[in-house]
């Protein structure tokens, strides 16, 4: 029937079917197209920064930019590199500084590594994203730590085997 409507249709219409063989037919097609630039990658989902997280590193930056707080900050003379932009927030290099004054760097960690996006990500991906907006000093080492010490407790569910058959078994449950 479908061969039928389709002979029917190359009869009503004026068709000239072209055989091009072996290096004749150069026209190509997307599977064969060679790659003439370099895929641009994109990323479908990164950190967004939260109105409130901005205010606190503005509030935590002016009072750690204070004579008595400098030296804590660790920024050994990088504070003149801090470049100001129109939020009033300093930023170094592009990225926004946050300093160590109101357990901030915790906050900026927890935010990346419990989105719902990440999938827990081990420390290279979540200093990769997080890295892409902020800046601390041994922002790498920090985020190594942090992952490293993340408890799972509730997250793994351990459940016995009823050791109801022979010990050669392969861990399968036999109910009897």
């Amino acid at each position: 029937m479908r061969q039928r409507r389709r002979v029917e249709l190359l009869n009503d219409n004026e068709c000239d079917i072209r055989y091009h063989p072996g290096k004749e037919n150069v026209v190509e097609d997307a599977l064969s197209r060679k790659e003439q630039e370099k895929p641009l990658r994109v990323r479908a989902l990164g950190l967004t920064i939260q109105t409130s997280l901005t205010d606190q590193i503005r509030n935590a930056q002016r009072e750690a930019l204070k004579d008595e707080n400098l030296r804590r900050e660790g920024l050994r003379g990088l504070e003149r590199e801090l470049i100001p932009k129109a939020d009033e927030v300093m930023y170094f290099m592009n990225r926004i500084w946050v300093p160590r004054r109101g357990n901030l760097h915790e906050l900026v960690m927890n935010e990346a590594h419990k989105s719902r996006y990440s999938i827990h990500p081990g420390s290279t991906k979540m200093y990769q994203d997080i890295k892409e907006l902020y800046w601390w000093p041994n922002m790498k080492r920090d985020i190594a730590v942090y992952v490293g010490n993340i408890q799972y407790g509730e997250d793994i569910a351990v459940v016995p085997q009823r050791d109801c058959s022979p010990s050669w078994s392969t861990g399968v449950n036999y109910l009897g």
